[in-house]
């Protein structure tokens, strides 16, 4: 990005702040070669999946040989397919590469006086090559200036905290549902665990959220690490804690048992990795980038994040997209609540582009008023060669069970909610089912792993709404049964 884009990026920054100083996330730019193969996936990726007739479209093409054999699909790959053009992996000790970029900004000595001598206090952000800093008018309006390489300044926003919105009526439907949660039911869990004898183990999920209450007796056992970050993206110190309830709720639907007597958990028996990035007043997207770095360095095997600010423009903001693009790279997708505004708005990162983002149906498949979906507009990116943008994409990919969602929350209890929140975690679950159910973990390459786990989640769909993608259901709502068989049938 040239200099006078980034002084005018400061100048509103600047312009829309008050007070001395500024939250900022300054994010630097990656190598040319890559930034070229990024703009070729993407391309690929919107122009596939937009030519979609059907859900089916999107599934990945069938395996054939042995493991390592099993390369990114040429031109004439199965329509839809997300692996097409993706971008090599970065190591999982991508920390190096992080300090690599951000050394000339890291050299500068405002940025220094910001961030301290500590390296652990927060701060750097390699997963997207960014550093979030509060910053002097002064000293951030003369960046653009003494720090080569910047690839954007973006204010660090304050995010709300999610709601925690208890189901006002239980139709006699949901009611009847007394083995399970009737979500966990309905995605095709249950008989997941039948016929596959498929329920998470040996799989991680990252979540990011308000937290756990990791005593609660249906996570007992599944938290296997929790981090809590401030608004700097410093590490806290903390025991695993949630002070508002959404986590606990939304890690029970992942991953809860049935000591109250019904299945709560899509994926029971999986592992929990929680960073806690939101708090009763909110969180901030350093706190989001910084869990989502945390994440990526635990090695997990699917994030999901029920966490969203509403986003206005048509043109979501880019500073999720090089993070999300790198949890990719090391085989990670990132599920993401869409937002819970209504039909025509979104949320960030859930709106990003390379995110799987989630939408919310009730117990008769409608998608719920709440529930949030429009087509986005990159006019700018630097992923997008100038000559595609302006680009439009669809958002969500696909929808799950969020309204009348009955889960844990903390103290021991449990509660039915309405959300997206409610729903992200259901196709993250399902995710889990996936994984442990099939060779993809073994069988496919890193820089292949998380597009080829979407294709197979957004293919496998039951098909709603409109042919195709639509933004009320997206493909559809969720299905890990069919999603499981049609992986064998695929060779996976």
């Amino acid at each position: 990005m040239d200099s006078a884009t980034i002084r005018r990026q400061i100048d509103r920054i600047i312009a829309d702040g008050s007070g001395r100083t500024r939250p900022v996330l300054v994010q630097m730019a990656a190598p040319g070669d890559e930034r070229a193969e990024l703009a070729r996936a993407a391309a690929t990726v919107l122009s596939r999946r937009a030519l979609g007739a059907t859900a089916r479209d999107c599934l990945p093409p069938r395996r054939s040989g042995a493991p390592e054999a099993a390369a990114r699909p040429g031109p004439d790959a199965a329509v839809g397919s997300l692996t097409a053009g993706v971008p090599a992996a970065r190591e999982p000790a991508a920390g190096a590469d992080g300090r690599k970029w951000l050394g000339p900004l890291l050299g500068n000595a405002a940025v220094q006086r910001a961030l301290g001598a500590d390296e652990d206090a927060g701060g750097r952000l390699w997963a997207a090559d960014a550093v979030a800093l509060d910053l002097p008018v002064a000293e951030l309006r003369g960046l653009a200036d003494e720090v080569d390489g910047i690839a954007g300044v973006y204010p660090n926003r304050r995010l709300p905290a999610p709601p925690m919105v208890t189901a006002g009526h239980l139709p006699e439907q949901v009611l009847e549902n007394r083995a399970s949660s009737w979500g966990v039911e309905r995605i095709g869990a249950l008989a997941a665990w039948g016929a596959y004898g498929a329920r998470g183990a040996g799989v991680t999920v990252g979540v990011l959220d308000t937290g756990v209450d990791a005593g609660h007796p249906d996570l007992a056992g599944r938290i296997a690490a929790f981090a809590e970050f401030g608004p700097a993206g410093q590490r806290m110190a903390a025991t695993a804690n949630d002070p508002v309830g959404h986590g606990t709720h939304c890690c029970g639907t992942l991953a809860g048992g049935n000591s109250s007597g019904q299945w709560i958990g899509v994926a029971p028996e999986a592992r929990l990795v929680v960073g806690k990035v939101l708090d009763e007043r909110g969180g901030t997207d350093a706190q989001v980038l910084a869990g989502l770095t945390w994440l990526i360095g635990q090695g997990v095997d699917v994030i999901s994040m029920s966490v969203s600010g509403l986003v206005v423009e048509a043109q979501a903001p880019p500073v999720y997209t090089r993070a999300i693009l790198t949890a990719l790279r090391h085989g990670i997708p990132v599920i993401a609540a869409i937002g819970n505004q209504g039909a025509q708005t979104t949320g960030l990162p859930g709106n990003d582009l390379y995110a799987l983002s989630v939408g919310a149906v009730d117990h008769l498949d409608r998608p719920a008023g709440f529930s949030g979906g429009r087509t986005q507009v990159l006019t700018e990116s630097e992923f997008i060669d100038r000559s595609a943008l302006p680009m439009p994409y669809l958002k969500p990919e696909v929808t799950a069970p969020g309204v009348a969602v009955v889960s844990a929350v903390p103290g021991g209890g449990w509660a039915a909610l309405n959300g997206t929140s409610m729903a992200a975690p259901h196709v993250a679950g399902a995710a889990a089912l996936l994984l442990g159910a099939t060779r993809i973990r073994t069988a496919v390459a890193a820089r292949e792993r998380g597009f080829v786990i979407a294709d197979l989640l957004v293919g496998a769909v039951d098909e709603l709404g409109e042919a195709g993608q639509d933004d009320r259901y997206g493909f559809g709502r969720i299905n890990a049964l069919r999603a499981i068989g049609l992986a064998h049938d695929r060779g996976y």
